[in-house]
């Protein structure tokens, strides 16, 4: 797997709620690892109080968060910060328009891959000229 400049993303802060704990300790790791700077939560009472918490670069909801928790995660989130948002999506479940994207991926090289495309579009459509 190919490791992104630390630098480069260093200062990136990530939002990642999960209602699994196992996989939410699993993927915040991932992510600091990659020099991500992960604020985390775990259940929809964290997660509430987490989107309020300033500024972040990308939201992440996880697989287990259910469709009806995510849009109110998703709502309030979006009062505090226009950061892309990433549904990561089980099967058989509706996917969400209010999410900037959805991924279907229990791959951790999958994920961060992911997670790098989508910091790196956000970052290419600030440097354009409005």
């Amino acid at each position: 797997m190919t490791v992104p400049v630390r630098g480069a993303i260093m200062s990136k802060r990530i939002l990642y709620i999960s209602y699994d704990e196992q996989v939410l300790i699993t993927r915040r790791a991932l992510l600091e690892r990659q020099g991500y700077v992960v604020k985390s939560a775990l259940g929809f009472k964290e997660g509430m109080a987490a989107c309020a918490d300033g500024e972040f670069h990308l939201f992440i909801l996880g697989h287990a968060v259910p469709p009806r928790d995510k849009e109110l995660l998703i709502a309030s989130f979006r009062r505090n910060c226009a950061a892309p948002i990433l549904s990561l999506w089980r099967r058989n479940e509706r996917v969400l328009d209010t999410a900037n994207y959805v991924a279907f991926s229990d791959d951790p090289v999958q994920f961060l891959k992911s997670v790098a495309m989508i910091l790196v579009r956000c970052a290419a459509a600030k440097a354009q000229p409005a």
